[in-house]
C-alpha cells in the first residue's frame, strides 16, 4: 500500500480508539452518578404489599456506584441521583437518634423529625418497611417533578427503616392554622393566596407532566405553609400515575373520608377530578375553619360532610345573608362577604357530583387569581365550562 493509505488507516484507527474511549468514559461517568433504588416482593405477599428493600443507604455523594435491579409488578424501576442519598448515621445524628423532642408531625405512614443536614434545615419522615410502596411512590414523584408549590425532596435513606428528607417548612400545615390553638388565625387574603398556591401545584402535576400524576390525598393537612405564608402541596405517598389524556381508571380505595368524591368512594374510579373535588373541600375549610366532616348541633349529633352543609346554604334564594354563619369565627368581621361568596361558588363547582362538570385545575387557578386581584366579577355558570372560564378570566 502507498504511504498515504497507510497514514489514513493509522489516523482513522487512532480516531476510532479515541471515540471508543470517550464513549466508555461517558458510560462509566453516568453509572457513577446514578444509583437504582429497588423494591423486592416478599414471597407470598400480595401485589400491594412489599416489605423488603435489598439496597441499603449510600453513605455519601462520593461513594462508589451501587445499584440493584427493580422488581415490582406495578412500579417500574426508578433512578435517583447519588447526591440525594444519606446514611442512617447522618440522619440519626441530626435528630438526636430520632428523639421524641424532635418530632414535628405524625402521619399514617410514620413520624416526621426536624433536623439540620449539611447546613440546611430539613424534615425527615421515618417510615416502616411495610410502607415501602408509599415510599417508592413518593420518591418516584418528587425526584421527577419540581415546582415552587410542591414540597422539595432533599434526599432519602434505606437502612432498617425508610427515610425521606424534605425541605423544612416553617409554619406547619393548613389544618393546624385553621383549627390549632398554637397558630395565629390566617387573614382572608392569606387564605386566598394559600388556595392559589396549592391550586398551582396541583395544576402542574395534572397538566404539565407526562405521565399525569393524581395526588389522591389532597386535604388541609397535606398543604404546608412556609415562612412567607405561601402554600406547598405535600405527601405524595398515594399518588397515582396515568397515561397522558386518559380520563379515568379503577383502583383500590385510599385517601381520607370527607374528601372523596362519589365516583371514587363508590366505584374506585380515579381521574384528576378526584383531586379537584378534594380541593373544593379544602376551599370550604378555608372559609369555615371546620373539618371536612363535622358534628352537627342536631339532637342526634350526627356527622355531616362540609360539602353537604354548604350546599344547604348555597341553594337558598339569598345565600349571602346566611353565609356569614359559616365563616370562620377567627376572622371576626375582617373579610369581604363578596369574596367569600365567590370562593363558595368555586368550591361548589369543584365538588359537583358529576366529575365531568367539575372545572380543571387550570380553570381553578385562573379563578383564584381573579379572586386574589378582585379585578372582575364572576359568572358562576362558566365554572362548568373550563374553556369558557379561561376566556372570561383574562390576564393569567
Amino acid at each position: 500500500m502507498s504511504k498515504g493509505a497507510i497514514a489514513g488507516i493509522v489516523v482513522g484507527g487512532a480516531f476510532g480508539i479515541l471515540l471508543l474511549a470517550l464513549i466508555l468514559y461517558m458510560v462509566f461517568y453516568r453509572r457513577k452518578k446514578v444509583a437504582e433504588v429497588t423494591l423486592l416482593p416478599v414471597p407470598g405477599a400480595s401485589d400491594d404489599q412489599y416489605s423488603q428493600l435489598q439496597h441499603g443507604c449510600g453513605s455519601s455523594i462520593d461513594k462508589a456506584s451501587e445499584s440493584t435491579t427493580a422488581a415490582s409488578p406495578r412500579l417500574t424501576g426508578i433512578t435517583v441521583d447519588k447526591s440525594v442519598e444519606f446514611s442512617y448515621e447522618e440522619l440519626a445524628k441530626a435528630t438526636d437518634s430520632f428523639s421524641e423532642a424532635n418530632i414535628i408531625g405524625r402521619g399514617g405512614f410514620g413520624s416526621v423529625y426536624y433536623a439540620e443536614l449539611r447546613n440546611e434545615k430539613a424534615a425527615i419522615k421515618k417510615m416502616d418497611m411495610q410502607a415501602s410502596k408509599e415510599f417508592l411512590a413518593e420518591l418516584k414523584v418528587l425526584t421527577h417533578v419540581h415546582h415552587l408549590n410542591l414540597v422539595r425532596l432533599i434526599g432519602y435513606c434505606v437502612e432498617g427503616s425508610l427515610f425521606l428528607v424534605y425541605e423544612y417548612i416553617e409554619n406547619g400545615n393548613l389544618s393546624q392554622h385553621l383549627r390549632g390553638t398554637e397558630k395565629d388565625p390566617l387573614s382572608w387574603p392569606a387564605r386566598v393566596q394559600i388556595a392559589l398556591d396549592s391550586a398551582r401545584g396541583l395544576e402542574y402535576i395534572h397538566e404539565h407532566t407526562v405521565p399525569v400524576y393524581i395526588h389522591r390525598d389532597v386535604k388541609s393537612a397535606n398543604i404546608l405553609i412556609d415562612k412567607n405564608f405561601r402554600g406547598k402541596v405535600a405527601d405524595f405517598g398515594l399518588t397515582k400515575l396515568t397515561e397522558y389524556g386518559s380520563s379515568s381508571l379503577q383502583t383500590r380505595l385510599v385517601g381520607t373520608f370527607g374528601y372523596m368524591p362519589p365516583e371514587y368512594a363508590q366505584y374506585g374510579e380515579v381521574s384528576p377530578k378526584i383531586d379537584v373535588y378534594a380541593f373544593g373541600v379544602v376551599l370550604f375549610e378555608l372559609i369555615s375553619g371546620k373539618q371536612a366532616i363535622v358534628k352537627t348541633n342536631e339532637p342526634e349529633s350526627e356527622s355531616k360532610g362540609l360539602v353537604a352543609l354548604f350546599e344547604e346554604v348555597l341553594v337558598l334564594p339569598d345565600p349571602k345573608e346566611d353565609l356569614g354563619k359559616f365563616v370562620d369565627t377567627r376572622l371576626g368581621e375582617n373579610y369581604p362577604i363578596d369574596s367569600v361568596f365567590k370562593m363558595c361558588q368555586l368550591a361548589k363547582a369543584c365538588t359537583h357530583e358529576n366529575a365531568q362538570l367539575r372545572p380543571s385545575m387550570r380553570s381553578i387557578v385562573v379563578a383564584l387569581m381573579t379572586l386574589s386581584s378582585a379585578a372582575e366579577d364572576w359568572d358562576v355558570g362558566s365554572f362548568y365550562e373550563n374553556q369558557a372560564l379561561v376566556h372570561l378570566m383574562s390576564g393569567r
